[in-house]
């Protein structure tokens, strides 16, 4: 495969994905044409005792009524695939801060794989800490089966546009982030959805389809040498790519 969008994210203090995996997360194409051409034809002849006229056939109600696939709702989505749905999202854990996630692009393309948006707020009336601050975002947190990873979409990383299939592993930094929010202030980063990498003796594609659950384990307060509370929890959703 050809790097056409991404490259591969480097540190001088880096961990194999797969030795970080239990820190950031336990957790054909259809081109839809439409034919709109219909051949009808008047023939007329002429006898010696009447004319007679072949009616035309109305073919109207045999066309397909647009391009795309349906999306589900009676209603119709571009080429491409395949796309994803939210299909359960966690309720809030009881600690201060609550999670929220929001599809921002449903499909994949040859421009963008599939997208997330996720949001922390803090819904008490104090500040307070939550880490790990790439963690909470859902930020190199890979499904329960490991066959898809979230990663920062301001990233370049290396795989096929269009496929999306991870060609080699992710290197991440081995460090806590902690980061503080104020009395109901959120906080919200885009990730975007890839295939993780194949081991050789695996047969390469390119997003899998199916449904697949993504959890992320965070704690708040106490983090940083406050007096706070410390309090862990886990938050997820689970999406699904048809």
């Amino acid at each position: 495969m050809s790097l056409t969008r991404r490259t591969v994210l480097g540190s001088t203090a880096l961990l194999s994905f797969g030795l970080l995996a239990g820190c950031v997360g336990d957790g054909g194409s259809d081109d839809g044409t439409t034919t709109d051409d219909e051949t009808t034809t008047d023939d007329e002849t002429t006898t010696d005792d009447e004319t007679t006229t072949d009616e035309p056939t109305d073919t109207t109600d045999d066309l397909p009524d647009g391009n795309g696939t349906d999306d589900g709702t009676g209603g119709t989505r571009p080429s491409g695939g395949p796309g994803i749905s939210l299909v359960g999202v966690d309720d809030a854990p009881d600690v201060p801060v609550e999670h929220d996630v929001e599809i921002t692009e449903d499909l994949a393309t040859d421009e963008h794989p599939p997208q997330v948006r996720i949001t922390l707020t803090n819904t008490g009336d104090e500040t307070v800490e939550v880490g790990e601050g790439r963690t909470v975002f859902f930020q190199y947190v890979s499904d329960t089966t490991n066959d898809l990873i979230f990663l920062p979409a301001d990233g370049e990383y290396p795989a096929e546009a269009g496929c999306w299939r991870l060609e080699d592993h992710i290197a991440v930094t081995d460090e806590y982030r902690v980061l503080s929010l104020e009395p109901g202030e959120s906080r919200s980063e885009l990730v975007d959805l890839y295939g993780v990498a194949q081991s050789e003796d695996e047969e390469a594609s390119c997003l899998p389809v199916g449904e697949f659950r993504f959890e992320a384990d965070f704690a708040t307060g106490g983090l940083s040498g406050s007096d706070d509370e410390r309090q862990e929890a886990t938050w997820g959703f689970s999406l699904a790519l048809e």
